[in-house]
């Protein structure tokens, strides 16, 4: 219990230092947010908790395969952002995106063999 307080507060000091951050600069904010802390943070905590190298390792694999799917949204919201689309209805709609495109990611991976 007193570890997942411990990373549960670790998660939320990352996500309230890029939202400070983004008030004073966004591009700063971005690139906090760009780092791969969570990955690496859960990468520790799996070691960790299991010391399971194969899963660690899966885990590792499949979150490079996962980020691909992300990235449009960072090009496409700001877009949106920019034609009048409002700020929710673009996020929704860029989320939505990244869902039909993780699920693409997962059937592609599975034609080439990838356990996603």
């Amino acid at each position: 219990m007193g570890f997942t307080l411990v990373k549960t507060l670790i998660s939320a000091i990352i996500i309230t230092l890029v939202s400070e951050t983004a008030k004073r600069s966004p591009a700063f904010a971005a690139l906090i947010a760009s780092l791969p802390l969570v990955s690496v943070l859960g990468m520790l905590w799996i070691y960790n908790e299991t010391n399971d190298i194969p899963r660690l390792a899966a885990h590792s694999e499949a979150t490079f395969w996962f980020v691909l799917p992300s990235l449009p949204m960072f090009l496409v919201l700001p877009l949106m952002l920019r034609h009048g689309v409002g700020f929710y209805l673009a996020l929704a709609l860029n989320c939505v995106m990244t869902a039909v495109l993780y699920v693409a990611m997962v059937k592609v991976g599975a034609y080439f063999g990838f356990k996603l």
